[in-house]
């Protein structure tokens, strides 16, 4: 495997001032090119320490991937000192500077003296034009000392470097390969997403897998609510590549069941719309705690239109009775964050907007007042006649506690409809066997600790 290291330059990603998704971006495209990436290194726009980072990664690495630090200012440093190092002369690259001309001229705009900085490139370099912006990239084919590495230097803004790694820095990982005269090998990856168990207890549920893992691998991580266990397989062919991830991804179904909602990396929110596609389900969405955050990450998916017809925030009491027709009864009895009022929510905003199904959240999201539990959520579901509602305890602040709540929201969701689903399989025979997430719907695990049913009226 070529040993990579991505060295971002930018004292804004020192300073936490914007993210380093190029990086992020690099490091999961880089396996399907036979290429591992051994060291992030994020250093700032200074010269000295931009230096020293670079000597340390032609030493441990072949190929040195850098983003950021090629525009036209006095602290784009990048080209200038890494050609400094090299012992590389900067030289006009004309088809760079013809672009700049274009490039300002289809805007109205005059270029200065310093735009044109960016037409310099290191002497002998394969030069990486920009469709996208004025920085051209280049890839430097080292000599001397460092004969047979590689530099790579791409410009920062993902819309720049995204497709100009697609366009060039892969060929480029190819052609090393072919040049070491190496065994072929195809590396391909999956991601399982998983929502409703924790990191650890996928890890330990998973064991049997992960232990002695050498080919494919297995490897988790998790954000807020969701958990991602990725296969990684070599083999000879890309066929067997994938069928060795293929039967991974089966295993972890088996184990984990329902658990599972995506084999295709996706969010919850898509796996959901996907799913009332197939069956032609409309939602809506009654909100409280979460202020409508549910609503946005379901029309963040494109295509939602077709089964997200809206949704209402019933933020206080009274919104909440004059809306979904929550009682006033209800409300005074058990207050707004109970059980009851969650189940008239959800019903009450399907028969509202007239959809099949209606989500509903309710809960204390912090700060505390009073003797308010803070974290207290529930989550109601109303379809085909049913509404479920589900107790949940999150701890975090206010933002973490309001994630939560949309994650699980959605997932509660995702199993309600589909064993509702498997119910009405059962009954007639009807509906077919698999929904688009694959092999998903058949998986088994469908026990809701803490629930509670009431019919319909």
């Amino acid at each position: 495997m070529i040993k990579t290291e991505v060295l971002s330059v930018g004292t804004e990603l020192l300073m936490g001032q914007i993210a380093n998704t190029d990086a992020q971006y690099i490091s999961a495209r880089l396996p399907d090119a036979g290429a591992g990436v051994y060291y992030h290194t994020v250093v700032g726009d200074n010269p000295g320490r931009l230096r020293e980072c670079l000597e340390i990664a032609l030493g441990r690495c072949d190929v040195v991937i850098t983003t950021g630090g090629l525009g036209p200012t006095q602290d784009d440093l990048t080209k200038i000192e890494i050609a400094s190092f090299l012992g590389l002369r900067l030289i006009e690259d004309k088809e760079s500077k013809d672009r700049i001309d274009a490039f300002f001229r289809a805007r109205g705009v005059t270029p200065t003296e310093n735009n044109y900085r960016q037409s310099l490139v290191p002497e002998g370099s394969e030069v990486l034009q920009n469709d996208n912006g004025t920085a051209p990239g280049c890839i430097i084919h080292c000599a001397g000392q460092y004969s047979g590495k590689s530099v790579v230097m791409l410009p920062g803004p993902p819309g720049e470097l995204k497709p100009m790694f697609e366009k060039n820095v892969m060929d480029h990982f190819e052609r090393l390969r072919d040049r070491e005269n190496e065994s072929k090998l195809f590396i391909r990856s999956c991601f399982v997403r998983i929502c409703g168990t924790g990191e650890s207890a996928v890890e330990t549920r998973l064991m049997g897998l992960i232990d002695g893992q050498t080919n494919p691998t297995y490897a988790t991580y998790a954000k807020e609510g969701i958990v991602t266990v990725r296969i990684t397989a070599s083999a000879e062919t890309s066929q067997k590549a994938e069928e060795m991830i293929k039967n991974g991804a089966g295993e972890i179904v088996r184990i984990l069941g329902r658990d599972v909602y995506s084999l295709n990396d996706e969010e919850p929110e898509q796996a959901l719309i996907n799913i009332l596609k197939k069956y032609s389900l409309t939602l809506s969405t009654a909100e409280s705690l979460t202020g409508g955050m549910i609503g946005e990450k379901l029309t963040s998916v494109p295509g939602a239109s077709a089964v997200y017809m809206g949704g209402a925030v019933t933020y206080t009491d009274d919104v909440k009775h004059k809306l979904l027709g929550v009682k006033r009864e209800t409300l005074t009895a058990f207050t707004a964050v109970s059980s009851q009022t969650c189940r008239e929510m959800a019903e009450g905003i399907c028969r509202t907007l007239g959809t099949d199904i209606g989500i509903a959240v309710t809960g204390y999201a912090g700060p505390k007042v009073d003797n308010e539990p803070v974290g207290q959520v529930f989550i109601g579901v109303c379809f085909n006649g049913r509404t479920f509602v589900k107790e949940f305890r999150f701890s975090g602040n206010r933002a973490k506690i309001r994630n939560l709540t949309v994650v699980n929201a959605i997932d509660f969701t995702r199993r309600v409809v589909l064993d509702s689903i498997d119910v009405l399989r059962t009954a007639d025979n009807v509906l077919n066997s698999s929904t688009a997430s694959g092999v998903i719907d058949s998986a088994a695990g469908r026990s809701w600790n803490g629930e509670t049913e009431e019919k319909n009226g």
